[in-house]
């Protein structure tokens, strides 16, 4: 079995980040346990795991109006990320036991790389509104 390239996750990344719908960020945001649990589940996933959760609370930012100084393409990318690891049947089903999850972890892993510095700026500006006055 080939390994899952770079080329093929950059493939599946922006085929699924095209079709992003801001409409589609509500259905996503009520999937976010199901997600987790996967990525829980899923060793390959797990490191990801705190990346993730960041992902997805930019997501309900953007959703909310709260953090809109970030490109649509990023959200867009996050969103597709997290609807290609939800997806049971993607290039390698996840039932294919040691294999299923390793497109999975390269989609989040292009999607990271891709978007890092925008989620940096999110990362930042959430600790700074957090912080009381």
């Amino acid at each position: 079995m080939a390994v899952f390239s770079d080329k093929a996750a950059a493939e599946q990344l922006k085929g699924e980040a095209g079709k992003v719908q801001k409409e589609d960020l509500e259905a996503l945001l009520q999937k976010q346990e199901a997600i987790e649990a996967k990525v829980k589940a899923s060793g390959r996933l797990q490191r990801f795991s705190t990346d993730i959760k960041l992902m997805f609370s930019l997501i309900r930012d953007y959703w909310n109006g709260r953090y809109r100084t970030v490109p649509w393409k990023t959200i867009a990318a996050v969103a597709g990320a997290l609807l290609y690891v939800l997806n049971p049947l993607d290039i390698i089903p996840d039932l294919i036991f040691g294999f299923g999850f390793i497109d999975d972890a390269g989609v989040v892993a292009l999607c990271l790389k891709l978007i890092e510095s925008d989620l940096h700026k999110y990362a930042a500006w959430k600790e700074l509104s957090a912080q009381p006055e």
